[in-house]
């Protein structure tokens, strides 16, 4: 017998018999020959059970848990499958999934590959409504203090809604009727279907960015929760809360509530309800005005003959008036004269002022004062005060008194000098 290593050192212990019996498998194969197997016995079953470990990866892919109370089941829903989603999955939401079972070969992970994913108790699309409210709910985007009013006497009407449905034709019917004098913007946009969340976004920014409108309406006609849909994407609420132009939000019927009803300035139950908010009635401001005009023209009138009546009762004081006016005209003109001499002698005492300054400041200019300001002094002999001129005056022993600009003082000659003594 040849020597046998690795698997075949099996061989010697159990018997060669019975491996020769028994097929041996590498890692691969048996994960590839059970996967086979698993995907043929489950094609597709339905799973129900509380989601745990969600993770939505950065390709798209969604991997997360189906648990019950005592076991748990990977899972996987690709991004093909899960961009079809109206929810987000989340952690300790009850679901039911659909898909089938598979083995992942290179982990050896047994896991079901989820091709339908449903909320258990609920349906998606409310679930996705309830997840929607409650992010932009949160955000502010709902808040009272950012509705704005509608203006009463729009010039301009913008509307968002698909051109051939009946809400547009409901829309200018009941403008047309009520206030013809109303300018119509239409945007065309799809209200429904793959894309038209962000065509309605794209409409409601156009119309803004057109110009010379006060109110626009964005709504489409009724239709099933599917339909609607598109007026409860976020992307849509948010174009409708940025909008600088008052919106109001008409989907459907009364009974049906979208997202953008929550976000616009006003929620109208249906297009035509809208059309008659946005629009005053014209018939109405017809009659309102004409009954303003009655009653203008009755005061007019009115007013005229009660003017006539005061007029007339004072033609018999006209003359009487006429005279009182002259004599009080005279009485006038001694005030007058006197306000003209006050004024007259005021200016000349004004300018006699002006000269007395003038002079006083020519005498103060040669004044002894003046001059003992710059710093001379005047010398009297005591005691007959007699002014001294030259020192020629003096003898030794005298007293003087000398008078500066502020203050005198006495005091004794010692010495006398001639100018011609006086050092230089």
């Amino acid at each position: 017998m040849a020597r046998l290593h690795g698997v075949q050192s099996v061989w010697r212990v159990i018997g060669l018999s019975e491996i020769e019996a028994e097929r041996v498998y590498t890692v691969s194969e048996l994960n590839r020959d059970v996967r086979a197997l698993v995907e043929e016995t489950f094609p597709s079953v339905w799973v129900e059970g509380e989601i745990a470990n969600y993770v939505h990866h950065t390709s798209g892919h969604m991997y997360f848990s189906l648990r019950d109370e005592t076991a748990q089941l990977r899972g996987v829903m690709f991004r093909g499958c899960n961009r079809r989603l109206r929810f987000e999955p989340e952690n300790g939401l009850h679901v039911l999934a659909r898909g089938g079972l598979s083995i992942y070969e290179r982990g050896g992970q047994y896991q079901m590959i989820i091709d339908l994913l449903q909320p258990a108790g609920i349906g998606s699309l409310e679930l996705a409504f309830q997840q929607i409210r409650r992010k932009l709910e949160a955000e502010g985007l709902f808040d009272p203090e950012h509705k704005r009013p509608i203006p009463a006497f729009p010039l301009g009407v913008g509307i968002a809604t698909s051109p051939t449905g009946a809400a547009i034709r409901d829309i200018v019917h009941v403008i047309g009727r009520r206030a013809p004098w109303v300018e119509i913007v239409l945007r065309p946009t799809q209200v429904q279907g793959e894309g038209a969340a962000e065509d309605i976004a794209c409409a409601v920014r156009e119309l803004n960015e057109f110009g010379d409108l006060d109110v626009l309406i964005v709504g489409r006609g009724g239709g099933s929760a599917e339909d609607l849909w598109a007026f409860n994407e976020e992307v849509v609420a948010r174009s409708v809360f940025e909008s600088e132009i008052p919106v109001i939000s008409a989907v459907g019927h009364e009974i049906d509530y979208t997202i953008s009803d929550l976000a616009a300035d006003l929620r109208a139950p249906t297009p035509s309800a809208a059309a008659e908010v946005v629009t005053p009635d014209g018939t109405a401001l017809k009659r309102d005005i004409a009954r303003l005009q009655s009653r203008l023209v009755s005061g007019i009138r009115n007013r005229l003959r009660m003017t006539k009546v005061e007029f007339c009762s004072y033609g018999d004081r006209w003359k009487a008036l006429r005279f009182e006016m002259g004599i009080g005209q005279m009485m006038q003109r001694p005030d007058e004269l006197l306000n003209r001499l006050v004024r007259r002698v005021g200016h000349a005492m004004e300018l006699s002022q002006r000269e007395l300054g003038a002079l006083a400041a020519r005498l103060n200019g040669v004044s002894p004062l003046a001059v003992l300001g710059r710093g001379y002094c005047l010398c009297r002999k005591l005691p007959g005060m007699a002014v001294v001129t030259r020192a020629s005056c003096l003898t030794a022993g005298d007293e003087i008194l000398l008078r500066f600009h502020e203050g005198e003082t006495v005091c004794s000659v010692e010495e006398v000098r001639d100018s011609e003594e006086s050092p230089q």
